[in-house]
């Protein structure tokens, strides 16, 4: 049996720290301790990916909590289901004793720590869900506000009003007068629309 452990932090601006003492406290060597900075919306995180090629028959599997795993509902049980009953590979979440499979190996043992796991998948992505629903509606009152969003626009070129006019006179074409002030031909001419609405 190898020890391994499962770290994983949403954002580069996070701090795995709690994570990787928890991991330190058990004795796994750092080598065997894989650590993704990434969102948990999918699996498609490349240290967990060279972590699951890793792990063989017995291994034991250490995460601080499941929704260090993942936060998507069904992924978490095929994932949980493709390390512990293809890849016969025991599982331990440090936060959630029930999540031991070492523990209960009989029927009710299997039972019951899939009732847990389901119920804790489902609400790591009801939190997940929830999270996109705030953000939506903390944008959308603050484009109530007038809070803009994105890039400044860039202030109009010194020269865009005499180029503007020189092409509306048909003394350049629009391509001149873009290439004139600097700016993409799109650019250009969707600052002349708005000046023109004005």
């Amino acid at each position: 049996m190898t020890k391994y452990g499962y770290i994983r932090i949403s954002t580069r601006e996070q701090n795995e720290d709690r994570q990787r003492l928890a991991m330190d406290q058990l004795d796994i060597p750092p080598r065997n301790i894989f650590a993704d900075k990434q969102s948990g919306k999918d699996f498609d995180r490349p240290q967990y990916q060279r972590l699951v090629r890793k792990l063989r028959r017995d291994d034991l599997l250490y995460l601080h909590s499941i929704d260090r795993l993942g936060r998507n509902y069904r992924e978490i049980l095929d994932q949980w289901r493709l390390l512990t009953k293809e890849k016969g590979v025991d599982i331990v979440v440090l936060d959630m004793p029930l999540l031991d499979t070492r523990r209960g190996k009989d029927l009710m043992g299997t039972f019951l720590s899939d009732i847990v796991l389901q119920v804790l998948s489902f609400v790591a992505e009801n939190e997940r869900a929830n999270i996109r629903q705030r953000q939506a509606e903390g944008i959308a009152a603050a484009k109530a506000r007038g809070v803009r969003f994105g890039r400044p626009p860039r202030p109009l070129p010194e020269n865009f009003h005499s180029l503007h006019r020189a092409w509306r006179a048909k003394t350049m074409t629009l391509r001149q007068a873009a290439g004139a002030c600097g700016l993409p031909v799109a650019t250009f001419y969707s600052k002349a629309r708005k000046l023109e609405q004005r």
